[in-house]
């Protein structure tokens, strides 16, 4: 399908690293470029045993058409050696990438944890590779298919049944970039959730063609009559009140922070005290400040007018995130985030493992098989504080208590965030949650609990009991399910022991092999009670087990700001809306270690 929005130069792609044997080809997956105000640092970039291969970020099944074989560094450029599924109905896609028709790569990763900006560039110094996608518009221009291995193998002729095969899929792709586009042009639009959905759902099934989806967007934002049509050079400039309030905030900012690259709104403002930004807020109103004292001054801007307030709020507010995103919890890097809708309980349905398929005989019926299901509940709560920033200090222009102030507030956000998951670790008896089945969650019933014999600090012998363990679990209707540690979680008091079993060794006699070395990533957290007990935990992406969610649209903590009136200047009131559980015991493993 043609998009008519888009100037296209068509031209005959170069042989590529295909193998149309083997089904396999060789990509560059990432570089350390910045994309769409993000750079990846590769670094820090963990990649999982198993990662998939899909078609444009879309994650359902019919998408996933291979995996990652095999990952290597060339300088500043990850690259993949990738296999297709042997599935036939993907000929079509081996000989688009076989004649260089398909090139383009982009990546999916779950980022857990921020380094300092570059300017306007966030840097993801923690980050774990979700999945790889094949896209015909790849955000890093420089991901693609390798040429520099010509495959000269011929490829198969596709058959009539082949290309009506091929057409239905790119039908369904391009249905599906539609349906994104539909929910880009809903979201800018700020029309609801449910709407957007229904809208989507009714697309994608073929009930309504794109003419009478644009028909029904139009239609819902006559009806709501809500939509703010703003002037588009005004999203930039300081006639703008929320620009101008963003930029001299943005610039109290830079005052406290030297490292940080103001932009260009700001700059106009860097170096103005807090008693110059006040009355910069004064005369914008058409005040007078003539012969104002620098206390009435700052009282006049704080009840006069809300942009004084909202600035200082910014400013907090930017401090705040920063100390929030400098101290993260060793617990959220082994936990799989999510986001709630609203605080009522939030349900995670688990589903059980396909039954075995039974012989039919010669004439024989096929019997029907059923799914176990089970269920575990959690749900979002709202944490806060309210902070006062007085008048005093306002005047005084304290920059560094009043920068104080706000990072410690966000070092408390995680802190709070970080004390919730330990709780739910530990639980009230030390054995974690109740789980649904009324069982707590480490527990010999659940068998990730070590048994008394092996009870003692990290050691190959104590990690290859908990590895055993782990391989053993079974899914819900008893069939071994493939779960591989990746954490191992201990408190301070043992870490030294879990680099030493963790280290890697060049032993002298083969006997004397670490089989942990570089199998395990070690995770201290320090507000772990028992100095004793460890864990194991596999990695969030391959099964359940620890989630914490954010309410939907409020990601981190949020503030809000006004004149104080309780306090004299201005009051800040931090929120959190966070939440944690544990939807499956199988992926996590206990050892109480010894006291002795």
């Amino acid at each position: 399908m043609t998009r008519p929005d888009l100037i296209t130069r068509r031209q005959v792609g170069p042989p590529t690293s295909v193998d149309t044997a083997v089904r396999t080809f060789t990509a560059v997956i990432a570089t350390e470029a910045a994309v769409e105000g993000v750079r990846l640092s590769l670094d820090g970039l963990h990649i999982p045993d198993t990662v998939p291969v899909q078609l444009d970020h879309e994650t359902d099944v019919e998408s996933t058409v291979g995996r990652v074989v095999r990952t290597w560094r060339e300088g500043s450029e990850l690259l993949a050696k990738i296999r297709l599924s042997e599935d036939p109905s993907l000929d079509w896609l081996l000989a688009r990438l076989a004649d260089g028709t398909v090139r383009g790569v982009s990546i999916g990763f779950r980022v857990s944890a921020w380094g300092p900006r570059e300017g306007d560039v966030r840097v993801a110094t923690s980050a774990e590779l979700v999945e790889v996608s094949l896209t015909n518009f790849p955000a890093d221009k420089a991901a693609t298919v390798r040429s520099d291995i010509v495959d000269n193998q011929d490829v198969a002729v596709p058959t009539a049944e082949d290309i009506a095969d091929q057409s239905e899929h790119q039908d369904r792709a391009d249905r599906r970039l539609q349906v994104r586009d539909l929910r880009a042009v809903c979201s800018s639009l700020g029309l609801p959730g449910d709407f957007v959905d229904d809208l989507a759902d009714d697309f994608s099934v073929g009930d309504i063609d794109r003419a009478t989806a644009d028909s029904r967007i139009l239609q819902e934002v006559k009806r709501r009559s809500a939509v703010n049509i703003r002037i588009a050079h005004n999203d930039e400039t300081l006639d703008n009140p929320d620009v101008r309030i963003r930029a001299m905030g943005e610039a109290l900012y830079t005052r406290a922070t030297p490292h940080h690259t103001p932009s260009a709104q700001a700059s106009q403002f860097i170096g103005s005290t807090i008693l110059d930004l006040a009355r910069d807020c004064i005369r914008h109103r058409s005040i007078t400040t003539t012969a104002l004292s620098p206390m009435s001054t700052i009282e006049r801007a704080l009840h006069s007018t809300s942009d004084f307030p909202l600035l200082i709020g910014d400013s907090v507010d930017r401090t705040l995130r920063a100390a929030y995103a400098a101290a993260p919890s060793g617990l959220k890097l082994v936990g799989r985030r999510t986001t709630a809708r609203d605080f009522r309980d939030k349900h995670r349905l688990q589903i059980s493992e396909a039954p075995r398929l039974e012989k039919v005989g010669e004439g024989g019926e096929f019997t029907s098989g059923t799914l176990a299901e089970a269920a575990e509940t959690y749900k979002v709560a709202t944490y806060g504080r309210i902070i006062g920033v007085t008048r005093q200090l306002l005047v005084n222009d304290d920059l560094g208590a009043f920068t104080d102030l706000a990072r410690r507030m966000g070092q408390a956000a995680m802190a709070t965030e970080a004390a919730l998951l330990v709780d739910l670790v530990e639980g009230a008896a030390g054995f974690g949650p109740m789980m649904s089945d009324g069982t707590a969650l480490f527990d010999a019933a659940h068998g990730n609990l070590a048994i008394a014999e092996s009870q003692d600090a990290p050691s190959v012998a104590t990690l290859s009991a908990a590895r055993q363990a782990m391989r053993a679990q079974v899914g819900l209707s008893g069939e071994l399910i493939a779960v591989t540690p990746r954490y191992l979680i201990v408190p301070p008091a043992l870490e030294t022991d879990a680099e030493k079993v963790l280290a890697t060794i060049t032993p002298t006699n083969p006997q004397d092999h670490n089989p942990f070395s570089g199998t395990l990533a070690l995770v201290v957290e320090p507000r772990l009670t028992d100095p004793h007990r460890w864990y194991i935990a596999a990695a969030p992406g391959e099964v359940d087990g620890l989630e914490y969610a954010y309410l939907e649209g409020q990601e981190g903590p949020q503030t809000d700001t006004r004149a104080g009136f309780d306090v004299d200047g201005v009051q800040v009131k931090v929120r959190l809306d966070f939440g944690a559980g544990f939807v499956d015991w199988r992926s996590w493993f206990m050892n109480e270690g010894t006291s002795s």
